[in-house]
């Protein structure tokens, strides 16, 4: 069984890879066949009403999932080891029903026409993309995704304990994946009303998930969390207000 759950979380990771190369072409409008600006619309109460079950399902999906009393159920039909594997994968396959299903809205709200404006917007949105991919790997981007638990199940190791801490950029805002996301779903020289769409719905739902993983994030490491959240903006790099943060939060 080590061997298919490692089979299992190598194909997950590449499913999850593509869709996340998908997402960059998709928000960006760049080299991908269906994008967040192309495709048939068909009638502006249809396309908003399609988009947004899309984005809820997605919310849903990502939320419910990621929750400690749902793992607590699912992990009683699917094995620990592939927990996360399956919910990667759960959250992949809500992504490709947004891409292939995604109702274009391409009234232009504003658009930047300024050569030097419209090339800080474009830096801007691959600058976000690379925070996220940065930002992942910083906190352990294989167990994040589902490959750790799968390659310790093969070799018989236990699964690892949770840990805090504070890497980098960690050190100078709670939340740089979130960050990243969010300059990336922004920055763009055409604002459709579709893009507005997605940007403003991604943008509410990252404000709720933060406050669910937040939550979860104290449960489990108590004063310690808290102490950071106090000392740490949630998004904006704001200065810290202590200047020794590490040195408070040891035990």
């Amino acid at each position: 069984m080590g061997v298919m759950s490692l089979l299992y979380g190598i194909v997950v990771y590449l499913i999850f890879l593509g869709t996340f190369l998908y997402a960059i072409g998709f928000v960006g409008d760049v080299a991908v066949p269906k994008t967040v600006d192309s495709g048939d619309h068909g009638p502006l109460s249809v396309a908003v009403t399609l988009d947004v079950l899309l984005l809820g399902l997605f919310a849903v999906q990502h939320s419910v999932m990621a929750r400690p009393a749902f793992k607590r159920v699912w992990t009683r039909l699917v094995s620990r080891s592939i927990e996360r594997t399956t919910y990667v994968l759960f959250a992949s396959g809500v992504l490709v029903l947004l891409y292939w299903q995604w109702r274009p809205i391409p009234q232009i709200l504003w658009q930047v026409e300024h050569p030097a404006a419209e090339l800080a917007l474009q830096a801007i949105f691959w600058a976000g993309w690379a925070l996220v991919l940065l930002s992942t790997f910083l906190i352990n981007h294989f167990e994040l995704f589902g490959l750790q638990q799968v390659f310790a199940r093969l070799l018989g190791l236990p699964s690892p304990l949770p840990v805090f801490k504070t890497p980098f950029l960690y050190k100078r805002v709670r939340h740089p994946i979130y960050l990243g996301f969010l300059l990336a779903f922004w920055a763009t020289p055409t604002m459709t009303l579709g893009h507005l769409l997605f940007a403003a719905a991604t943008t509410g739902y990252i404000l709720v998930g933060i406050w669910l993983e937040e939550r979860d994030l104290v449960a489990v490491f108590g004063d310690q969390y808290r102490q950071y959240r106090k000392q740490v903006s949630m998004l904006i790099p704001f200065p810290r207000k202590k200047a020794d943060l590490q040195a408070r939060m040891r035990p």
